[in-house]
């Protein structure tokens, strides 16, 4: 896989700086019963990766100081992490409110059939990739029979509360382009997405987040093969709006690898571009159990336009519209 980020780190970016911190964001692992084109993990069924229970332990220990709102699970696909359950049932515990990104096909993985009763029981936001609300667009990103599959697992959820009004179970859905381009209006697409998936399946979800594709890893590097690299970071760099600095995630959310290695976002772990303490060592989830991280400085480069350009793409979606 060719690597962007010797592309990347010679691209200048505006300097910023960490608030407090609210968001716990952890990558339990990279393996996944799935090999998405736009994955920027480049996750798959391959993958060895996964947190131990050591340091499942301490990201417990780091939420119950009490100081974090938010537990955000990710992958790979996250459930299939051995102590997943572990890290959610214990986090809801004590009061943490827990997002999983999921993928919705692990729903249909054998020995993850009582997992959406575990997630609902638990109160768990969910938080699902469905890049298109097309057939054939979403089986070209994700591979043959993902969107059927997304659409039983969709009803599997409805089933049980969630995306339905009143019942206090958040289902939220991710668009992600097809190719090199910008996200269209968060807004439109949502209704699209909610009046073609309500009339054609009766589905029915809480909101869509529409998030760029990072010109790192799997994609990245399809983007290098098919000649599309520098085009795409020149329609990054020509759509950067300075009004999204303010809102993008890294500001307030910090990124945990398998490892517990610290980074300011999930791309940076991707780019292994950890962050760095006032010491300049790179920082450990262990360090959040003394340490303070307001003020650090992020750690930033070319791949940041892809956050800040046009309405802006975050972990919460658009960063413009949600501001609006």
């Amino acid at each position: 896989m060719k690597d962007t980020w010797p592309l990347l780190e010679k691209i200048p970016f505006p300097a910023l700086a960490r608030r407090r911190l609210v968001t716990l964001q952890v990558n339990v692992g990279y393996r996944c019963n799935q090999s998405c084109v736009h994955c920027h993990v480049a996750a798959g069924p391959h993958r060895a990766e996964q947190m131990d229970a050591e340091v499942i332990d301490l990201v417990l220990a780091v939420l119950a100081r009490g100081r974090i709102s938010t537990l955000d699970i990710t992958g790979g696909a996250p459930e299939l992490n051995p102590h997943f359950r572990t890290l959610v049932s214990q986090a809801r515990a004590i009061g943490v409110h827990v997002m999983d990104r999921c993928n919705l096909t692990i729903l249909e993985v054998p020995g993850q059939e009582d997992l959406a009763d575990f997630l609902a029981r638990e109160q768990v936001e969910i938080t699902a990739s469905m890049p298109c609300y097309l057939e054939d667009n979403v089986d070209r990103q994700r591979g043959k029979g993902v969107f059927d599959a997304s659409i039983r697992a969709l009803k599997s959820l409805n089933a049980r509360g969630y995306g339905v009004e009143g019942s206090g179970l958040t289902l939220n859905l991710v668009y992600n382009p097809q190719g090199p381009s910008l996200p269209p209006g968060q807004s439109d697409l949502e209704s699209d997405y909610k009046r073609i998936l309500g009339e054609t399946y009766g589905i029915v979800f809480d909101r869509l987040y529409t998030l760029a594709n990072m010109p790192i890893q799997r994609f990245g590097a399809i983007l290098i093969a098919k000649g599309e690299f520098d085009r795409y970071l020149a329609l990054l760099r020509d759509s950067y709006r300075a009004e999204n600095l303010d809102g993008v995630m890294c500001r307030d959310l910090i990124s945990v690898d398998w490892r517990g290695v610290l980074y300011d976002c999930d791309f940076n772990q991707m780019l292994d571009l950890p962050a760095i303490g006032l010491d300049h060592r790179a920082l450990h989830i262990s360090d959040l159990l003394t340490s303070d991280i307001a003020g650090n400085s992020i750690q930033v480069a070319g791949h940041c336009y892809g956050c800040t350009a046009g309405q802006g793409s975050s972990c919460g979606g658009a960063l413009r519209e949600a501001a609006e």
